[in-house]
């Protein structure tokens, strides 16, 4: 644990390494387009007005939490998918980044636990650069900034070592189970549903037991209701369930991390 522990703390001499590959990737995924970067802005701007238009004026909220404004539930609504397209895109994109990488793998001296990282993070920069899109939306829709959104930025961290505990576990398994790639597409359709993003989690009071018991397990249900409480309702995050997700995370990052560590040395092989 204490080598674990030792070698995380030791990826920071790579940070240089690590720059330079997100600014790759994110050059690379800009390349050839006329508007570059400003598709980071134009795309979760183009989704808060679809979904505005779609949840707040065709179908509209059904819930009372919403007070049966439509443009609350499509405010609500994109609190949770900005996070949840940040972890999905990073989960995904883990899957193949080893196999993708195969020529940087195969290098002797290359850190290969980079990958992984580079993943999460470039994902991150682009929810960084969609969020000031959620807040000009915030007043613009009818709510308010309060106090609490000072506390975001904890629950931003909290969501970041759970995304890279899980890139680390989930890269390091397709290497040698490729099956994983088409289990993990479907499981994050299901895992979406079954989190609180397009409906609220008191919407489940006095629902089967089983659910309730699935939301109180559910890391990415108090990760949600983190962003939703700090951004949406106004209100204090919830400091207990959200601790307790902090340690699941990092407990999570450790386990991934060794995983990871253990099948290093077969990955330049299954490549």
């Amino acid at each position: 644990m204490l080598r674990l522990y030792n070698n995380l703390l030791g990826l920071y001499k790579y940070r240089v390494l690590i720059q330079n590959l997100v600014s790759r990737e994110l050059k690379a995924r800009y390349r050839g387009t006329v508007l570059g970067f400003f598709w980071s802005f134009i795309n979760p701007f183009l989704l808060m007005v679809i979904y505005s238009i779609v949840f707040g004026l065709i179908i509209g909220p059904r819930d009372p939490a919403f007070e049966n404004n439509p443009w609350f539930y499509a405010l609500f609504l994109f609190c949770g998918v900005l996070p949840w397209t940040w972890f999905a895109a990073s989960s995904i994109e883990s899957a193949n980044v080893l196999m993708v990488q195969g020529n940087l793998i195969k290098k002797v001296m290359f850190p290969v636990e980079v990958l992984p990282i580079v993943v999460v993070i470039s994902n991150f920069v682009h929810f960084v650069l969609g969020l000031p899109i959620l807040l000009i939306f915030i007043p613009i829709l009818g709510k308010e900034y309060t106090f609490y959104l000072l506390f975001l930025p904890l629950v931003i961290v909290i969501q970041f070592v759970y995304s890279l505990g899980f890139s680390f576990l989930v890269s390091s398994l397709t290497v040698h189970f490729r099956d994983i790639k088409d289990i993990l597409t479907n499981l994050l359709t299901f895992w979406f549903f079954a989190t609180p993003i397009i409906y609220t989690d008191t919407l489940l009071e006095g629902k089967h037991e089983i659910l309730k018991l699935w939301m109180d397990l559910n890391p990415m249900t108090h990760i949600m209701r983190g962003y939703q409480n700090s951004l949406y309702f106004g209100e204090m995050i919830r400091w207990k369930k959200l601790g307790v997700t902090f340690l699941v995370s990092v407990v999570f990052l450790f386990i991934g991390y060794y995983v990871f560590d253990k099948l290093r040395d077969s990955f330049p092989e299954e490549v």
